[in-house]
């Protein structure tokens, strides 16, 4: 029952998803948005009771595969207020959609089941259970307009490339397996010297970091971002961009960490390298774009290559830098997607001459974009400012040990520089664009959708500007790894 009760939220979560599928058989269309707001207000109950959980130390569940800590606590209530949000994005959109509300709004809780599950993952097999129903469930959600024939390039596109990583995935963890004769991450941890040693071991690490890589949209694992960020539908790509992406960061920071420390020293300068072409790639590929989902697709390359350098500076201050990261990144996220999805119904595209006018067609939505982009530039006070500066500066003190981190700074300066122009070529189109063939009227912005703007804005700025309360927490989970 133990086991049971610490499994508890992922549980909850589960049982809501299969309610909300079989209540979905037996209540009219119209009931279907009550239904929405129904599962909006359970992850919240669910969010609420995380905090009950006060784990005195690391207690596991189920043979020691499942674990409970600050660092999953962090993560699992990371990945609620995403589904919160992304449900309450699809419910203000769910007019849109070609039915199937309660097929959709199922799938999106069982992918956020299995990223909660991946924040607690401590065996290598249910780290790939949980990967996998994250995968699947995204096979399905990014093709659910399946009359739309981009929605099915993109499906077709990352269940190709999805699968294509999950081969490395599990052949990696078959060949860990071979070598050490175990999948706990602690059994693991706990090896001897000798067998750290096996070249077996390393090749089965290094494709277990090609099935993280292609979560986390990072060089060279990131083909698949921008086309599958255009072609599905907003909250899907929305969930993507910070949920799938959060799990392969939780989950390479255990691996890095916790389950083979020695890579630490030995994956250095792959991490350093990863996160340096990460970054370039991401922001010279942006600069074409006039799809703003396109485009948003090479930003979170560009992203996942700052959350990287946290990463690679295997210390306290890098991991807790990248923690308050995400959190800046998830509401700068699904503020610009909230914006491009009612953008998108309203016009049809999402390119920057729809966005002309759109101050006074939607101040709102201006307003929140604009909101986005600043943020993702890394211009004060908002949270991307903060998340850019906390990362830099944990990689300019690991700059004193290990010189090529001045040159992975002078990578990610640049970075932010070249960015300014492509975000804030979005702000020029949305004040100062030049209207074409677009409806001139207003648009009108359904209310769930305005309460989830307003929120989003309300916390860019609020990390932005009181950083210490997201910080101390993330401090907290980053001890719970063994960093101090």
């Amino acid at each position: 029952m133990n086991d049971l009760v610490l499994m508890g939220l992922e549980g909850a979560v589960l049982v809501t998803g299969l309610a909300v599928l079989l209540l979905d058989l037996w209540i009219t269309p119209d009931q279907r948005r009550l239904l929405g707001f129904g599962a909006i207000a359970t992850l919240g109950v669910i969010f609420c009771a995380s905090f009950a959980y006060l784990p005195d130390g690391t207690q596991y569940a189920f043979g020691g595969m499942y674990a409970l800590d600050e660092f999953a606590l962090y993560f699992k209530r990371f990945f609620l207020i995403a589904g919160m949000f992304v449900l309450l994005l699809s419910v203000g959109t769910s007019h849109a959609e070609e039915g199937g509300q309660g097929e959709y709004l199922s799938l999106s809780l069982f992918a956020l089941a299995g990223m909660m599950f991946c924040a607690s993952a401590a065996n290598l097999a249910l780290l790939f259970v949980s990967l996998e129903l994250v995968t699947v469930t995204f096979y399905v959600l990014v093709g659910f307009q399946r009359r739309r024939l981009a929605s099915l390039e993109a499906a077709i596109k990352y269940l190709i490339i999805g699968a294509l990583s999950s081969a490395f995935l599990v052949y990696g963890i078959a060949l860990i397996y071979g070598a050490t004769g175990t999948l706990d991450f602690r059994q693991l941890a706990s090896l001897p010297a000798a067998v750290m040693e096996s070249r077996i071991l390393w090749l089965g690490a290094l494709f277990l970091f090609v099935g993280l890589g292609f979560k986390m949209a990072a060089v060279p694992f990131q083909i698949w971002a921008p086309d599958v960020y255009q072609g599905a539908p907003p909250s899907t790509t929305a969930f993507l961009a910070v949920g799938s992406k959060a799990a392969g960061f939780v989950l390479l920071l255990r691996v890095l960490h916790q389950t083979l420390p020695v890579l630490e020293t030995r994956w250095l300068h792959l991490l350093m390298g990863v996160a340096g072409l990460s970054i370039a790639y991401g922001v010279l590929c942006a600069i074409p774009q006039r799809s703003l989902k396109r485009l948003l697709g090479y930003s979170s390359i560009a992203n996942a290559g700052y959350l990287l350098i946290g990463v690679a500076t295997l210390s306290a201050a890098g991991a807790t830098a990248a923690l308050y990261y995400l959190a800046g990144y998830l509401y700068t996220v699904l503020a610009a997607f909230i914006v491009i999805a009612v953008v998108l119904q309203h016009t049809g595209r999402d390119d920057f001459d729809s966005l002309a006018g759109l101050h006074q067609r939607s101040p709102l939505l201006a307003a929140g974009l604009t909101f986005a982009m600043v943020s993702l530039a890394g211009i004060p006070p908002l949270a991307g400012f903060f998340g850019k500066f906390l990362v830099l500066k944990a990689a300019l003190a690991a700059g004193a040990e290990h010189p090529g981190f001045y040159w992975l700074l002078g990578i990610a300066v640049v970075g932010v520089v070249i960015s300014l122009y492509y975000y804030f070529g979005v702000v020029r189109a949305v004040y100062w664009g030049t209207p074409g063939e677009q409806p001139a009227g207003p648009i009108r912005v359904e209310w769930p959708l305005q309460v989830a703007l307003y929120l989003a804005m309300v916390a860019i700025l609020w990390l932005g500007v009181m950083p210490n309360q997201i910080t101390n927490l993330a401090e907290l989970a980053v001890k719970s790894l063994g960093l101090r």
